[in-house]
């Protein structure tokens, strides 16, 4: 009787410890919109992308609900001189997926990785810095060329994303391929436009806050599909859904839906400084410019595809936000307006334009109902879809001559402006080049105050809303729709999954 007792309760604590083990492994599979690019966080440059790295690259420092900066692998900082002097407080004890030490060389090297690389995104982002002192261990001393406001806001993104310097000497080209960093998950494998997959890394700084064990990032182009996977299980959530199926998100006892707006926006690039497809009409008179803007009914364009869930606007930042400018309000669709302007520039109709928009459903419905609308006024939008990685290639090269494209913003004005219209910026797709533009931007970046940046930034707006390379449409909402089984989701409005704290129940 005993002996059966024991086997009993032997079986028993097996079953328990298996279901133990079980319950610890666990996976979270989420649909992404578009398969990310390169995950180096030096020459990555796609929202997406930023979602994976949230995972496995923490940074000197993250954000918070009201975009304030607040500790991640840093845990201070201080400025001196003027501004011209930023010394940073590492936090203690924390260990790259490999093994070494994260200290103050690895920051050194990963920002001078940053600031050198070939081909690196980052490289204006941290252009103010001359150089890089390390104090000791735990303290970098950052020597500025000029003083720079949102350099802080820079090191919230992959601008302070540390790499471990021992792989990125060992992998060069390559550490894209198998990234190695200092955040919640190590990198596993990435097959293509399939998935990638990482794993809970047990050495993390603050492992007691990670509860998942696996996460699988699986690339669903198609907004339905994607839904369709998380209704029928086989993905727990899924990141930019339709704004339309948003009542049956909220209907199904199964799943939630959490939003909130983003610091980004949605806009066409016009190629007005790009090769030959700049020549035409649309690209070289800012009438023609503005008279496709005027074609444009941004209210009907809401109501339309997304439900009225959207914030419309003129901007780089939404009319919600303190640096939008009143005085430049949104301009209502005025199509005898720009039939005029687009008489005026003696531009013969149709007008033919190349419209590239990337391959996303709810992305194409929005240009074809841009298409509609600006036919009455004169303008053949051919729309021609491509494949988001393609279509960042082809807009770096200028093949194109107007592009829907889609920013998921920064906590700071500057990262919404500076890259896109600063002459010869590395995303200025565009191609605009204004010295008197240029000039303010470098200004706007010297000033800490809120009201002298933003009253730089008012003579910023008025040039490039009338003469610019982009038509700013709207802020969407982050709509980000998973299992009810999933707990502890905090949307913030850059739109990152941060899945630290999640738990699947």
């Amino acid at each position: 009787m005993n002996r059966r007792l024991t086997t009993a309760l032997l079986a028993a604590t097996a079953l328990a410890a298996s279901i133990g083990l079980a319950s610890a492994q666990t996976t979270l599979r989420i649909g992404l919109a578009e398969d990310p690019d390169v995950l180096d966080p030096s020459l990555a440059r796609t929202y997406v992308g930023r979602i994976v790295f949230a995972s496995l690259c923490d940074k000197l420092f993250d954000i918070d609900e009201k975009l304030n900066a607040v500790p991640q692998l840093a845990l201070s900082h201080e400025t001196a001189d003027d501004g011209k002097i930023v010394t940073i407080t590492l936090r203690p004890n924390v260990k790259f997926h490999d093994g070494e030490a994260m200290d103050a060389e690895a920051v050194k090297f990963s920002l001078e990785r940053h600031m050198t690389m070939q081909g690196s995104f980052r490289r204006p982002e941290l252009a103010s810095v001359d150089k890089v002192e390390v104090v000791d261990p735990l303290t970098v001393r950052l020597h500025l060329k000029t003083p720079f406001s949102p350099l802080i806001s820079q090191l919230t993104d992959r601008a302070g994303m540390m790499v471990s310097p021992k792989a990125a000497k060992e992998a060069g080209e390559r550490f894209g391929q198998k990234p190695v960093c200092a955040g919640p998950y190590k990198f596993v494998e990435r097959v293509p436009q399939d998935r990638i997959v990482v794993e809970k890394f047990g050495d993390y700084w603050d492992k007691g806050k990670v509860h998942i064990h696996r996460i699988v990032y699986q690339p669903i182009v198609d907004s339905t599909v994607r839904l369709a996977n998380l209704k029928s299980g086989q993905l727990d959530l899924i990141e930019r859904m339709l704004a339309t199926d948003i009542k049956e998100v909220r209907g199904n006892p199964r799943l939630k839906l959490a939003t909130v707006t983003e610091i980004g926006y949605q806009s066409i690039t016009i190629n007005v400084g790009k090769g030959e497809p700049a020549k035409g009409p649309l690209g070289s008179d800012p009438r023609v410019r503005k008279a496709l803007e005027l074609s444009i009914d941004r209210d009907a364009l809401n109501q339309v595809v997304y439900n009225g869930e959207y914030v419309v606007g003129n901007q780089w930042v939404s009319p919600e936000h303190p640096y939008y400018q009143q005085k430049f309000p949104t301009p209502k669709r005025d199509v005898a307006k720009a039939k005029e302007l687009i008489k005026q520039a003696g531009a013969p109709t149709p007008i033919a334009v190349d419209y590239m928009v990337p391959q996303n459903p709810e992305t194409r419905q929005a240009a074809e109902v841009i298409q509609a609308m600006a036919a009455e006024a004169g303008f053949d939008m051919k729309i021609r879809v491509v494949e988001f990685a393609t279509s960042l290639k082809e807009a770096e090269d200028g093949r194109y001559q107007a592009y829907m494209l889609n920013w998921s913003g920064r906590p700071d004005p500057d990262g919404n402006l500076y890259v896109f219209h600063r002459s010869k910026a590395p995303q200025n797709y565009g191609g605009y080049s204004n010295p008197e533009v240029d000039a303010w931007l470098d200004e706007a970046r010297t000033k800490s105050g809120q009201a002298e940046r933003k009253a730089i930034y008012e003579k910023v707006a008025e040039k490039l809303l009338n003469e610019g390379s982009l038509i700013y449409l709207f802020h969407r909402r982050w709509l980000i729709a998973h299992t009810a089984k999933l707990e502890g989701l905090k949307m913030l409005p850059d739109g990152l999954v941060r899945v630290v704290g999640l738990q699947l129940k």
